[in-house]
């Protein structure tokens, strides 16, 4: 979902290669040492992760080397090459416990087994590779894969009875604009941790009912349910919101707010 949009983001402006999971494994060093030999790039950029968050929670040995090892070794090849190194991270490196938006500086704690691999992967991309740009992110959804807007979109239009969270708070983010500011960070010299999100907040719920009504879908059931009501085998975090505040703080634009994002996306699909 977000490399494809990556590809749409440079591709006109820069000679770029896409490598699928059939050309190149990054939690085989070998491989990876191989593949960015021949190539040398001058950015390498890892879209690459095990995103399926209770899959992780019965999986930590294959979360741990995708989330982990994967990133530790592309981070090691960047260094060799000279090339820097982008890494996408996660809201879920966090516990979710604090009252305001989280900051790049505030002490990680993650609670699931997907958040404790991907804070792996930032520990092990800083040790490894003295030029990487960490951009942590969250509520993804894009034209290509599967998002929560388009899982519920075709629920609600099958009829289906919709029980959605209503106390987990976050920021939706489209992968174009998350792909675009990749760009900008790229091209600033940004080096560091950044959050990077769509701005403003919502719930679950709260991004169920726009979508619906950007689409339509007038007659839907819907109702919110506390998260204790919807058991799932990972930990979610209550407030997943990120202060870009390093954005802010370096004179890089703010990316739109999410509910214009949502917009754009919807009349999409």
């Amino acid at each position: 979902m977000l490399g494809t949009d990556l590809m749409d983001v440079f591709g006109s402006a820069s000679a770029l290669w896409g490598l699928d999971f059939d050309e190149i494994d990054i939690t085989n060093p070998a491989q990876c040492r191989e593949r960015i030999q021949a190539l040398r790039p001058e950015v390498i950029i890892n879209a690459a992760a095990l995103t399926a968050v209770d899959y992780c929670e019965s999986h930590a040995g294959e979360a741990f080397r995708v989330n982990g090892d994967g990133a530790a070794n592309l981070a090691a090849e960047a260094a060799v090459v000279g090339a820097v190194l982008v890494h996408y991270s996660t809201d879920y490196i966090f516990d979710g416990l604090k009252d305001g938006p989280y900051l790049e500086d505030d002490p990680p704690a993650p609670r699931s087994v997907y958040g404790k691999s991907k804070l792996r992967g930032e520990e092990l991309v800083r040790a490894a590779s003295p030029d990487h740009i960490i951009v942590r992110t969250a509520w993804l959804f894009g034209r290509h894969g599967k998002n929560f807007i388009r899982s519920i979109v075709n629920a609600a239009r099958s009829g289906q009875q919709l029980r959605v969270v209503n106390d987990q708070r976050g920021s939706p983010t489209w992968t174009r604009d998350l792909a675009a500011c990749t760009a900008r960070l790229i091209e600033a010299g940004g080096r560091g941790a950044y959050h990077v999100t769509n701005s403003g907040s919502c719930t679950w719920y709260d991004l169920a009912v726009h979508a619906l009504a950007l689409v339509g879908v007038r007659d839907a059931r819907i109702e919110p349910v506390a998260t204790q009501e919807y058991p799932l085998p990972a930990s979610r975090p209550a407030n997943s919101v990120l202060a870009n505040s390093r954005l802010a703080a370096e004179g890089l634009p703010p990316l739109r707010p999410w509910q214009e994002a949502v917009q754009e996306y919807c009349r999409e699909l």
